[in-house]
């Protein structure tokens, strides 16, 4: 579940062990208009003292039950505990800040979006691109915060619904997991299908299965992941089973491995809404 605050303006925590790091990175979120104020941390543990209340703002707001700061623009190598480290730590919170990483490291990205790090901003900082990571952290905070209505004939989105950063051409748009009928693996990346279209993201199919269970998503294909709530018919053919989602030109046919075949039926069974209790 995730509460937002609806005081204009982001609070964020700024982690790095360097002085001057730290200091150019404070500055530089101070100068953006849309930060009302910046809380600077010098490692890791000092950072998860702040989110857990040590600073009197912070403690204010997990009393009511929001999350303790907007957004974590961390370093990623530090003493004692890393940025990556810090992450996981974070990523185990009820209510969890919006992660990006200013580092020296480049070659960490894709570990860092797989955290599920909002922007990944490559040292030294320049304003324009700290502005630009400040941007999706405010427009991940809107879109949280603003209640969600039914479109287009798809799942209202719940309170819990992860949000899904996906980068086009160099804006960033944010994709909300209810709103994915079906996932299809291409290596390392997952394609993302909606209504609208698909979006690549560099994220494991495995990786997403393990996340989006609980959501109703599930594997039916060493290719494919699909919302289970969306599938509108389960077919058998000359060379097994494929399942549909959605309807008339929005319908889209998948298919179904055989190892997938027998927990896809039972799940089915157990899903009144799509009337398989006679079995198939």
């Amino acid at each position: 579940m995730s509460i937002q605050d609806t005081t204009p303006g982001l609070l964020v925590l700024a982690v790095d062990d360097e002085a001057h790091g730290l200091d150019e990175l404070t500055y530089l979120l101070d100068q953006n208009p849309q930060v009302r104020r910046v809380i600077g941390a010098y490692d890791a543990a000092e950072a998860l003292r702040v989110i857990r209340g040590s600073d009197p703002e912070t403690k204010q707001r997990l009393d009511r039950g929001l999350c303790p700061v907007d957004a974590v623009f961390a370093d990623i190598s530090m003493p004692g505990l890393s940025g990556l480290e810090l992450a996981q730590v974070i990523n185990a919170f009820r209510e969890k800040p919006q992660l990006v990483f200013v580092t020296g490291l480049s070659e960490e990205a894709v570990t860092a979006f797989e955290l599920g790090a909002l922007d990944y901003i490559v040292k030294p900082p320049q304003q324009a691109r700290v502005d630009m990571a400040v941007d999706r952290v405010a427009k991940f905070r809107a879109l949280t915060a603003a209640p969600q209505t039914p479109a287009g004939g798809l799942p209202e989105q719940r309170e819990d619904d992860e949000v899904i950063p996906v980068e086009l051409a160099g804006t960033t748009k944010l994709v909300p997991r209810s709103s994915v009928r079906y996932v299809e693996a291409q290596g390392d990346y997952a394609r993302l299908h909606t209504v609208e279209g698909s979006h690549l993201v560099r994220i494991p199919l495995a990786q997403l299965e393990e996340r989006w269970a609980d959501a109703g998503f599930i594997r039916i294909h060493r290719s494919f992941l699909v919302s289970l709530p969306l599938v509108t018919e389960l077919r058998m053919g000359s060379s097994g089973y494929t399942v549909v989602v959605g309807t008339g030109t929005d319908e889209k046919e998948l298919p179904v491995s055989r190892r997938h075949t027998r927990e896809l039926k039972d799940r089915l069974v157990r899903q009144p809404k799509h009337g398989w209790g006679n079995g198939t």
